[in-house]
């Protein structure tokens, strides 16, 4: 599946330029940049991605391989960055609706929030969704699997369960507090946060929020969760992702490892994650938009799709740095 230098080439003669965002750094930029069309195209996209990580940039890379592996040069993209911004997300896909396009991919709960909202016509393809009831505001109970609207795609929730197994399994009860560290916009961190608590709190530990509004209050919060907890775990959040160095200095500082949702904030600072391969993801929503392009798929009754693998990983650098040594199933994460 992973062909990404087969098709490196035909990607970039069908893609835009992303505007990138930092933490901390430029503004958002909901324009692209440059848009290469072909006179052969059949189909228009619209990528609209939350933020410019690792995980995300993965999904997307893998969605646009999946769609010209497939379709070739019948296939343009318009690919967009909120650079984290909700209101941007709305912005873009709102210009898309306008535009007509084929199909949108939202990679990330804001933009498949924003995107729903700006349109129930156009076939929508998401990736990077934790939960697809939260993201969609359908009640819980209600969730078949399938969204019943123009909407279908991939997420990527690694087992709740396994992740505070791998609490346990590394901290035992040398621990007794895990502070949650994730942003407060974030619909998905609150699902996240909302179902560990209750597999941590089987094992007997304590569990606090510790949320930032954004990448403003990072530090600040991350502070507070270095002194109040033992472990610091974050789930897949975007914005903590986005700080994820930010978030490191303080909590090496102090001393305090992390258990992350994804392997990209592991990387960047954390001691182990139980992590899915966001390429896989995106590759997996690219070949559902290419069902509904080219075959006549009808997303409302396309059943949400998950990673089929999960693996253990570890930051050799991180786990040296504080002490901890990982049982034999680990992966090591490879780090620049």
């Amino acid at each position: 599946m992973k062909k990404r230098k087969l098709l490196a080439a035909l990607l970039c003669a069908t893609t835009v330029v992303m505007s990138l965002a930092a933490c901390g750094g430029s503004s958002s930029n909901s324009e692209s940049e440059s848009e290469t069309t072909s006179a052969d195209a059949k189909y228009t996209v619209g990528i609209c991605q939350l933020v410019q990580h690792e995980a995300l940039d993965a999904a997307t890379e893998g969605f646009k391989a999946a769609l010209v592996e497939k379709l070739g040069d019948e296939v343009t993209f318009d690919e967009q960055n909120a650079a984290g911004d909700s209101a941007t997300c709305a912005t873009i896909t709102n210009g898309f609706v306008s535009s007509g396009y084929d199909l949108i991919m939202a990679n990330a709960t804001a933009s498949l929030a924003a995107a729903s909202a700006s349109t129930g016509d156009i076939p929508i393809v998401a990736t990077s969704i934790t939960d697809y009831a939260t993201a969609l505001n359908i009640d819980a109970e209600d969730w078949t699997g399938v969204s019943g609207i123009n909407v279908t795609g991939t997420s990527d929730l690694a087992p709740l369960d396994q992740q505070a197994d791998m609490v346990n399994e590394l901290f035992g009860d040398d621990i007794k507090t895990v502070g949650i560290l994730y942003c407060s916009g974030e619909a998905n961190s609150q699902y996240q946060a909302k179902t560990i608590t209750g597999y941590l709190e089987e094992y007997g530990y304590t569990v606090k929020d510790f949320t930032f509004s954004d990448s403003n209050d990072v530090a600040q919060v991350t502070q507070a969760c270095c002194d109040e907890s033992d472990v610091i775990y974050i789930p897949t959040d975007n914005t903590a992702a986005n700080c994820i160095q930010n978030i490191n200095n303080i909590a090496s500082a102090a001393q305090k490892p992390i258990i992350a949702g994804e392997e990209g904030i592991c990387a960047g600072g954390g001691v182990a994650t139980l992590s899915i391969d966001y390429y896989d993801i995106g590759y997996s929503a690219g070949l559902m938009a290419y069902e509904i392009l080219a075959n006549g798929g009808d997303p409302a009754d396309m059943e949400i799709r998950y990673a089929e693998e999960v693996k253990k990983e570890y930051n050799p650098e991180i786990c040296e740095t504080l002490g901890i040594t990982v049982p034999s199933d680990y992966e090591a994460i490879e780090t620049e």
